[in-house]
């Protein structure tokens, strides 16, 4: 059963993995990924150069293997990574990038952005997670103390340097990022990376530095940006974004006034907008403005300060 599981919390983001029991203490056992990875009932879940497997054509649907086809996948492979159990079916990931794999028949190879809003929960969560395994699995092929080959270890959990004199551990990484909703009165403030869609504005957003806590990282990250100081910084929610290997922290901030200016190498532009202005009927319909998708905190963000999301928050 997973950790969480009867717990009351509040709606979780897409791409959580509170359904999955990644039964951390069997990743020690070989024998037993081993026989968890050869039984019948295991599923695997195979990884395209960041792609997951999708079938397409009206509603999306994972693809996941099993059986003759998971073998035959596996034994292409070199290696494959336990990520836990779903209501006690084991789950891996594969690696097929670079392979010959006969699996066009069963679906396509998609960026998970483009249909994790339209995917079941659970699936958006076992697809984002593996394939922010794969990914941290095919950079760390070496060793970054010494530059020896890794092997893999406990369940795919761990890179062990080959060097006997070195022998260090290399564990999956994750990336901190702060994601903020900044607002002031009625009126938030939303940006424009050059790199968005054309129209897309969303809330700000950085990398969280060495040495630096969540709610300094808000700050600084705002005020270089668009020049704003901000107080009364409050924690949201958080959300795993393997795009490549990210976790976002979402907070609400409040703006100490309404004066602002973008900085051009950070950002494209920002506006503030009413909540009047952000209602479906008021946007404009020429596509020159529109919110994040529903897949991101950073949508969920927007809709609860709208409040169309009620909730406390946690205080940061």
């Amino acid at each position: 059963m997973p950790p969480f599981a009867g717990m009351q919390q509040r709606p979780r983001n897409p791409y959580s993995s509170a359904e999955i029991d990644r039964a951390s203490h069997e990743r020690e056992n070989e024998e037993r990924m081993i026989e968890l990875a050869s039984s019948g009932a295991a599923r695997f879940v195979p990884i395209d150069t960041e792609k997951n497997l999708v079938k397409t054509g009206g509603n999306p649907e994972a693809v996941f293997l099993q059986g003759m086809m998971a073998r035959a996948v596996v034994n292409q492979a070199d290696h494959h990574i336990f990520l836990g159990y779903v209501e006690g079916t084991p789950y891996f990931a594969v690696d097929v990038t670079g392979k010959d794999v006969p699996l066009k028949e069963l679906g396509e190879f998609v960026d998970l952005r483009q249909v994790g809003a339209l995917l079941f929960a659970r699936e958006g969560s076992i697809l984002a997670y593996a394939r922010g395994m794969t990914y941290w699995h095919r950079r760390h092929r070496y060793c970054g103390v010494c530059g020896a080959s890794t092997t893999v270890t406990r369940g795919g959990h761990v890179r062990r340097c080959t060097n006997e004199s070195c022998k260090t551990e290399h564990f999956p990484r994750t990336d901190p990022a702060v994601i903020m909703l900044v607002h002031h009165g009625d009126k938030c403030l939303l940006g424009r990376s050059p790199h968005f869609p054309r129209g897309m504005h969303s809330t700000l957003a950085g990398f969280v530095e060495p040495g630096e806590s969540f709610e300094d990282a808000v700050a600084r990250e705002v005020y270089e940006e668009v020049r704003v100081h901000v107080k009364n910084v409050t924690y949201r929610s958080s959300q795993p974004w393997p795009f490549p290997a990210s976790v976002m922290i979402g907070f609400h901030a409040e703006a100490e006034s309404l004066d602002y200016d973008v900085n051009k190498s950070e950002l494209e532009a920002a506006r503030w907008m009413s909540r009047d202005d952000l209602k479906p009927e008021n946007l404009p319909k020429d596509g020159s403005f529109f919110m994040p998708r529903r897949d991101s905190i950073a949508r969920r963000l927007i809709e609860e300060w709208l409040g169309h999301e009620a909730g406390p928050s946690i205080s940061g």
